[in-house]
């Protein structure tokens, strides 16, 4: 179940010992994927660092992971259709040619990209995704950049902003697309959706 206000989230619990521990966000991606290609469970995943471990509030303490005082919650997982290949990510989803000219459209399941509060109202666990995608003038990406850190580089009214579960993007032509940090190709078709509870995170 999604969680819902004012309800408790996750339980006390360490990470199995079938469980994986993670370092970054395509490394979980890949864990991820690579389960998923043969029709297996997902592995718990121990995160240590990456901007899903940040929103979750981890402290990258690999012992705490096998303590009583590890905290295991259930975290959404982003999915998406690129000109038909099926893809995943635990993080973010970022279509863009560059950040500083051209259309961006970012897909946030975290908070974070990196050092940047991109997604100030998202939750890994909401059964949405929040969608950024705007093609601002370059002075406005230059205050909206020094504002990123903060997280108060939203409302804009260059930047379009949703929360959904799924989302069919079409692009005027193909753009480079790079899931949770890295780059997986190119795309003109996406069909983005997110699976609710699908991954089991402990922090």
């Amino acid at each position: 179940m999604t969680i819902r206000k004012g309800e408790a989230w996750g339980r006390a619990s360490p990470l199995p010992a079938d469980g994986a521990v993670v370092r970054s966000d395509a490394e979980a991606r890949a864990i991820v994927t690579a389960a998923r290609r043969r029709n297996a469970a997902v592995p718990t995943l121990g995160l240590l660092a990456g901007d899903l471990c940040a929103t979750l509030g981890g402290g990258g303490d690999e012992a705490r992971l096998h303590s009583p005082e590890a905290m295991t919650l259930p975290v959404d997982l982003g999915s998406v259709l690129i000109d038909g290949r099926q893809h995943w990510f635990v993080a973010h989803l970022v279509v863009r040619r560059s950040w500083w000219r051209g259309r961006v459209v970012a897909a946030m399941n975290a908070q974070y990209l990196g050092d940047w509060d991109v997604a100030p109202r998202s939750h890994p666990n909401d059964g949405r995704l929040v969608i950024l995608d705007g093609n601002p003038p370059f002075g406005q990406r230059i205050l909206a950049r020094r504002r990123l850190p903060l997280g108060t580089h939203l409302p804009h009214p260059g930047i379009d902003v949703r929360r959904v579960a799924a989302l069919q993007l079409d692009l005027e032509r193909p753009m480079p697309i790079e899931l949770d940090g890295e780059r997986v190709g190119v795309g003109r078709r996406l069909s983005i959706r997110v699976e609710p509870d699908a991954l089991h995170c402990v922090i």
